[in-house]
């Protein structure tokens, strides 16, 4: 499944390893060695945030995509 939800990647230095955050789906994060791994292991977890909010029947926020001024 093809998501277009923001992330925010950043190093931690606390955690030794990159974060990404999907700040339109709650609580949802995953982290990696790298960006690379970051982002491929976000993208399961959002895909489980998904299937979890719709199992519960619980609303699934459309993507916002980019903003237009910021």
């Amino acid at each position: 499944m093809e998501n277009k939800y923001e992330i925010i990647m950043y190093w931690s230095e606390e955690d030794n390893s990159v974060i990404a955050e999907v700040p339109e789906l709650a609580g949802c994060m995953a982290d990696g060695e790298n960006y690379n791994d970051a982002l491929q292991n976000v993208q399961l977890v959002i895909n489980e945030w998904i299937e979890t909010a719709r199992s519960l029947n619980r609303p699934v926020p459309s993507p916002k995509g980019k903003l237009m001024y910021a």
